[in-house]
């Protein structure tokens, strides 16, 4: 699941995303397995980390299992 972290929130990525040209058709970041291509990845700093991204709006988006 990829959801967008804000300050001290989480947020589905569908509520942030939705409003983004580089979205796709259904409102969704655009996700292959591994990777948004909508963003680059943000080093993580432990393996207990999520995987977390910056999108090209500036948001920082995590991906959680």
């Amino acid at each position: 699941m990829l959801v967008i972290l804000m300050d001290d929130r989480v947020l589905p990525s569908r509520q942030v995303c939705q409003t983004c040209l580089l979205a796709d058709r259904t409102g969704q970041p655009r996700w292959r397995p591994g990777q948004l291509c909508c963003g680059h990845a943000i080093r993580k700093s432990g393996d207990r980390q999520a995987e977390c991204y910056q999108c090209e709006m500036g948001f920082t988006v995590a991906h959680i299992e």
